[in-house]
C-alpha cells in the first residue's frame, strides 16, 4: 500500500519488478493487479462508521427498510428497526479494517480460467506439460488504482434491548385527563402528538405502538392522553354496565350502543378510544366484542387496591369478584406488579405495590422492595425487576447479585444482602 502523498502512482512495470524481486511466479497469479492507496489529507471521511449488524437488521435492509438512531442530549444513543432496540456503544477493533469501494477479490481478479482459483489445482499439470519460455507465457495484466476511504480503529457494537417505556409513561402522565371541567389547569406544552412521542421514546415503532397500549393512551384533540386512574375506572365501570343493562351475552357486546349509551357523559374519542383498548372483536360474530377480562379486572383491582391499604385477601377477592361483570373472574396472575401478597402471619394480606411507581435505578428499586417485603420467592419478585433485564442477563441472574437467597421448608426465598 501506498501513501499517496503526490501524484506518483504505481506503473505495470513496478508491478513486474515487484513479482520479480519478491520471487513470485506470475503464473500462479491472477491478472489483475490493484494497488491501493492511503487517502490522502484531502480525504474527509469523519461521517463514516462502521456498525455491527446482526440478521435482523440486514434482514430488514434488505427487505427495504430504515435503521434509526434514537437519543436526547442526556440520553445513551439507541438503534431502531421497525421491530426492535438495540443499545449502541463503541468498541476497539485488534486490528485496523480498511475500507476500500469496488475492491475486488479473488475469484473476480482472473480474466482466464485456468488462473482462477477453482482451477488452481491444475496449474502443476499445466507446467509439466508445458515448457514454453517465460517470454512465451507471458499474461495480459492490468492495473488498477484503489483509494482508501477510511481506516477503522473501532466499531458500533448493537446489543438488543427491552424498549425503554418508562419515559413514555413519565410524559403521559403529566397530562392526565381527568375530565372537561380539569382541562384549563393542564399545561399546554406539555401535550405531544402521536408524532412527537414516537420521535422522543427511544424504542422501534412496533414497541411503540405496544408502549401506548400498556400505558392505554388515547388520542384525544390530536394528543396522545392517559387518563387519571379513577376517571378511567368509571368511565370503564359505566361501559361494562351495560353488558347487564342490556342483557348482552359476555361475548357480544354492541360497540354503537356502548358510545350511544354515554353521550354527554364522556366525550366520543375517550369511549371509542378505551372500547379498543379493552376490547376486541368476537370471532364468529359480525360487529360484535368481548371485553379483556385481564385489563377490566386489573382497573377494577387498581381501583380497590389503593396505596396505603391493607386488605385481607379473602375479603379482598370478595370485593374484587362482586364489582367484575358476571361472567369474569377475578385471578391472582391480574394483579402481576400491581399489589403483593403477605402470608408470613397466620392472616394473609395483600397491599397495593405498582411497577410504573418504582425508581429506575435497580440499587434503589431493590432497597425499596426488600423494605416493603422482607423475602420473595422468584415468582413473586419477576414483575419488579424484570424491567433491568436483557435477552443475556434474566431475572435470576439479577437475584443473584443483588440479594440472597436461603431455603425455607422447600421453598427458594431471596432476602436483602445486606
Amino acid at each position: 500500500m501506498e501513501e499517496n502523498k503526490g501524484t506518483y502512482v504505481r506503473s505495470l512495470e513496478d508491478v513486474k519488478s515487484i513479482i520479480k524481486y519478491a520471487k513470485l511466479d506470475e503464473r500462479n497469479l491472477t491478472q489483475v493487479t490493484q494497488a491501493i492507496y492511503y487517502p490522502s489529507e484531502s480525504v474527509i471521511s469523519d461521517n463514516l462508521k462502521l456498525l455491527e449488524l446482526d440478521e435482523h437488521m440486514l434482514q430488514q435492509i434488505h427487505l427495504g427498510q430504515k435503521l434509526y438512531f434514537k437519543g436526547g442530549l442526556t440520553e445513551k444513543v439507541v438503534l431502531c428497526t421497525d421491530e426492535r432496540t438495540y443499545d449502541v456503544k463503541g468498541a476497539e477493533i485488534s486490528n485496523s479494517l480498511l475500507l476500500v469501494p469496488e475492491l475486488k477479490f479473488g475469484a473476480a481478479t482472473s480474466t482466464s480460467p485456468l488462473k482462477s482459483p477453482r482451477n488452481a489445482a491444475n496449474v502443476s499439470l499445466e507446467r509439466s506439460l508445458n515448457d514454453s519460455t517465460d517470454d512465451e507465457l507471458s499474461l495480459d495484466r492490468s492495473l488498477e488504482q484503489k483509494q482508501i476511504s477510511n481506516i477503522f480503529h473501532e466499531y458500533l457494537e448493537c446489543r438488543e434491548i427491552r424498549p425503554r417505556f418508562r419515559k413514555l409513561g413519565d410524559l403521559l402522565l403529566l397530562t392526565r385527563y381527568s375530565g372537561p371541567e380539569n382541562e384549563e389547569f393542564i399545561d399546554r406544552k406539555f401535550l405531544f402528538s402521536f408524532e412527537q412521542l414516537q420521535d422522543t421514546i427511544q424504542c422501534s415503532r412496533k414497541q411503540f405502538m405496544e408502549g401506548l397500549q400498556k400505558y392505554r393512551a388515547i388520542q384525544l384533540q390530536d394528543h396522545m392522553r392517559v387518563l387519571e386512574s379513577e376517571y378511567e375506572y368509571r368511565i370503564i365501570n359505566l361501559m361494562v354496565g351495560l353488558i347487564n343493562e342490556n342483557s348482552w351475552p359476555i361475548d357480544e357486546v354492541e360497540k354503537e350502543e356502548t358510545i350511544n349509551a354515554l353521550n354527554g357523559i364522556a366525550a366520543e374519542e375517550i369511549v371509542e378510544g378505551l372500547f379498543e383498548i379493552y376490547t376486541f372483536p368476537t370471532e364468529g360474530k359480525e360487529e360484535r366484542y368481548t371485553y379483556k377480562e385481564d385489563l377490566v379486572a386489573r382497573i377494577v383491582a387498581q381501583y380497590i387496591l389503593q396505596p396505603g391499604l391493607k386488605f385481607r385477601v379473602d375479603e379482598f377477592l370478595s370485593s374484587w369478584q362482586e364489582a367484575l361483570p358476571e361472567d369474569m373472574k377475578c385471578e391472582e396472575k391480574y394483579l402481576r406488579g400491581l399489589g403483593i401478597f403477605d402470608k408470613e402471619g397466620s392472616i394473609a394480606f395483600i397491599r397495593s405495590l405498582n411497577e410504573e411507581s418504582l425508581p429506575l435505578n435497580i440499587h434503589e428499586r431493590m432497597r425499596l422492595l426488600f423494605k416493603t417485603k422482607s423475602k420473595w420467592t422468584l415468582e413473586e419478585i419477576e414483575p419488579y425487576i424484570e424491567y433491568f433485564t436483557t435477552a443475556a442477563l434474566t431475572v435470576s441472574t439479577l437475584m443473584a447479585k443483588y440479594a440472597r437467597s436461603l431455603m425455607e421448608d422447600g421453598t427458594r426465598y431471596y432476602v436483602a444482602k445486606h
